[in-house]
């Protein structure tokens, strides 16, 4: 398994991030609920953190004692993005899907990746995946 991938998974409730970066609960609701982290989900709905979201926060926290605002920390993290596309594009994704009509086959790598997202993550699909392997060529 690549170091990668171990960072990837999502292994820390929220109690245990908070210790780690110091920040609140509430603090850490905000950074998701503006797009700047995005922690997986278990089957009660309880957020789980990666490695990455962990650097990610103490990433936020370091830019606000600089005084740096929200809106320059999302700015910094596009710009990020824009220069490493190979990171986690969800936000990405999200964004060209709402831009123009997808074609089938765009549509059908962004439905097997969100599948296989989700199975990473252990979380309930809706659909079984043999029920959705006729969909992928």
């Amino acid at each position: 398994m690549s170091d990668n991938i171990r960072r990837s998974m999502p292994l820390f409730p929220i109690g245990i991030v908070m210790q780690l970066t110091e920040l609140s609960a509430r603090q850490i609701r905000y950074y998701e609920e503006n797009g700047l982290v995005f922690p997986a989900r278990s089957d009660g709905n309880r957020r789980l953190f990666s490695f990455h979201d962990v650097d990610k926060l103490l990433e936020i926290k370091n830019l606000i004692e600089q005084g740096v605002n929200m809106a320059g920390i999302k700015k910094l993290f596009a710009k990020a993005e824009a220069e490493n596309p190979s990171s986690d594009t969800k936000t990405e994704e999200k964004a060209t899907a709402a831009k123009h009509n997808l074609t089938d086959d765009e549509l059908r790598k962004l439905l097997k990746k969100e599948l296989i997202q989700a199975g990473r993550f252990q979380q309930g699909t809706t659909f079984r995946q043999g029920d959705m392997s006729r969909f992928f060529r």
